[in-house]
């Protein structure tokens, strides 16, 4: 079989009406919604059917809802025939979606990756005052340029690289001065743009250290399994089977770069031809297109898109 990967999108991809197309098509993606909810002890999934966008927004919420989407499309898949041990040769998620990446291989129950992902919202949410950091993005230089000026701005405050999505589009975080500086850095460095980002707080940096602790304390009292295919970590852009390595690497992504180039490269370098996103959304696909033209990048995230996926999977 060709080598294949199922990637899992990240915070960003949330859109009001997510899931609503598929709980009305399949009742597998019905029940994956129903047992989030049931978990969370919230209406999640009318917040994702109906909104307001703002309260989709919320790191707490957007994060569960987002594995929610993803898991929905495992599910219907699944019942279709086209199980992930089977069709994937390797799965791996940009930030929180390496926790859907870990669930649809088997690490974690569903109830329970979705607890693990609202305890890892509020932390991170409360991790750093609001108004105290920033985010941006930074289109049309290379990494290490990025990571030279963050360097720099840095002056007594923390500024680093959170996210390498793609060659050209990396993303910064730290406290909003260092954030600021930075961006000055490297608008004269000859960035084609520099973006603040609307985000409730700095993700994958070290101000981040109180949330990587609640997610510590979290995956300790949580039942792992070893995945039922090789999980490409974030912060190592490298596969892994063993369940308290993955621990370890959950921790490590709280403050961590994800490092979505480096880990699209590697599944390109190992053969891999076939990338599939699944869930809501399609920014993976077109990152995918960007890191590993060679390869072909599908999005799997509604019935349409399930029906062309049977087809093309072979069920």
């Amino acid at each position: 079989m060709a080598k294949r990967a199922f990637t899992f999108p990240g915070q960003g991809s949330q859109a009001v009406g997510m899931g609503k197309d598929l709980a009305a098509a399949f009742p597998e993606a019905r029940a994956v919604f129903d047992e989030v909810d049931t978990a969370l002890g919230q209406k999640l999934s009318q917040i994702m059917f109906e909104g307001p966008d703002e309260t989709l927004r919320l790191t707490a919420n957007a994060q569960p809802a987002l594995m929610a989407v993803s898991l929905a499309v495992v599910r219907v898949l699944e019942s279709k025939g086209i199980k992930v041990a089977d069709k994937a040769t390797y799965v791996a998620g940009h930030s929180l979606g390496e926790y859907s990446a870990l669930a649809a291989a088997g690490v974690f129950s569903l109830a329970d990756t979705a607890r693990l992902l609202r305890i890892r919202g509020e932390a991170m949410q409360e991790a750093v005052p609001v108004g105290q950091g920033a985010m941006a993005a930074i289109l049309g230089l290379d990494l290490e340029t990025v990571l030279r000026a963050v360097n720099d701005a840095e002056d007594g405050e923390v500024c680093g690289v959170a996210n390498d999505n793609a060659p050209g589009q990396v993303v910064i975080s730290g406290h909003a001065g260092a954030v600021a500086r930075a961006i000055e850095l490297l608008k004269a460095a000859g960035a084609k743009r520099a973006l603040p980002l609307p985000v409730s707080a700095p993700f994958h940096c070290a101000l981040m250290r109180p949330a990587a602790d609640a997610m510590e304390h979290a995956l300790a009292g949580v039942t792992m399994h070893a995945p039922s295919v090789p999980v490409v970590a974030n912060v190592t852009a490298q596969p892994t089977t063993d369940p308290e390595t993955i621990k370890r690497h959950l921790v490590e992504q709280v403050t961590g770069m994800v490092r979505w180039t480096d880990s699209v490269k590697w599944l390109a370098a190992d053969g891999v031809t076939e990338l599939y996103e699944l869930g809501a959304g399609k920014v993976l696909t077109g990152l995918a297109k960007r890191i590993a033209p060679e390869a072909t990048a599908t999005a799997i995230g509604t019935p349409t898109d399930i029906e062309a996926a049977l087809a093309a999977l072979g069920a």
